[in-house]
């Protein structure tokens, strides 16, 4: 399993900061997004076996509104004033000590 920053915000893959969805989203809302997300990832995978670049753009464009709706992307679901550290190496980011000291 992925670690989870003690915020709960971000998880880490191979040292990089992936921001989590919204944890105010009720479960029902969640799972149906979640399988938006990966009905459009199947979108993509066929769209590249296709070699269509108008099937290729919907696809993407569908994997974008799923992740943006799960709160993965676009505006952050905190309200804090905390600045969005989506994909940055977390060693170079305020969690570099508490990553290191997994």
């Amino acid at each position: 399993m992925n670690p989870v920053t003690p915020d709960g915000r971000y998880f880490v893959v191979k040292g990089r900061l992936w921001r989590c969805s919204n944890p105010g989203l009720d479960e029902q809302t969640r799972q149906r997004l979640v399988n938006e997300l990966m009905d459009a990832r199947r979108a993509v995978k066929a769209a590249k076996a296709s070699g269509d670049p108008d099937e290729m753009k919907t696809a993407r464009a569908s994997v974008q509104t799923a992740k943006v709706a799960l709160g993965e992307r676009g505006p952050v679901w905190w309200d804090d004033a905390a600045p969005d550290l989506n994909r940055h190496m977390v060693k170079n980011t305020p969690y570099a000590q508490w990553y290191q000291g997994l």
